[in-house]
């Protein structure tokens, strides 16, 4: 039986520099949620494919339950607290979810607004269609997905300033 290896893994979460010993066979999500308390990272399917645990990797969204924590290293992580103004306040497209009803028990919001931000961060237009493919890797139990659809779409055009 082989001991356990550990690594220090250096990166910035949120916008802070971080150091960690972490196990090399730990996920990113484990790393994130034990770690650093960051709970919007939710635990789903474990295998990548529910999209509840989706985080920025360097502006791009990733499946963080499938993304070894050491890969983290000297990667900026954005989760779903990064978000958050000074103040504590919440993100537009945060907002515009609640204003469509786009929530239902949340369990699977955290992980649509990753990956939204990285739509909205491209800074291009998309059809309704484009963004229902871009947000496919996520799954929703309560939504029926439409509302989400809108508040995406809602927050793209305000940003965009689209009628």
């Amino acid at each position: 039986m082989t001991g356990q290896s550990y690594k220090l893994v250096s990166c910035t979460i949120n916008g802070k520099k971080c150091e960690k010993m972490v196990d090399v066979r730990s996920s990113l999500t484990d790393m994130l949620r034990n770690d650093y308390r960051l709970t919007s990272v939710k635990k789903g399917c474990e295998v990548g494919e529910c999209g509840a645990c989706n985080v920025l990797i360097d502006g791009e969204a990733f499946n963080s339950c499938i993304y070894l924590a050491i890969w983290a290293e000297g990667k900026d992580i954005l989760t779903l607290e990064g978000l958050m103004g000074p103040n504590g306040e919440i993100s537009d497209l945060q907002q515009a979810f609640i204003d469509e009803t786009a929530i239902q028990c949340g369990f699977c919001t955290p992980g649509f607004v990753m990956s939204a931000t990285e739509i909205l961060n491209s800074g291009k237009l998309y059809s309704k269609e484009e963004v229902r493919k871009l947000l496919s890797g996520h799954l929703c139990r309560c939504t029926g997905y439409e509302n989400i659809l809108v508040a995406v779409e809602k927050t793209m055009k305000k940003r965009l300033g689209v009628d």
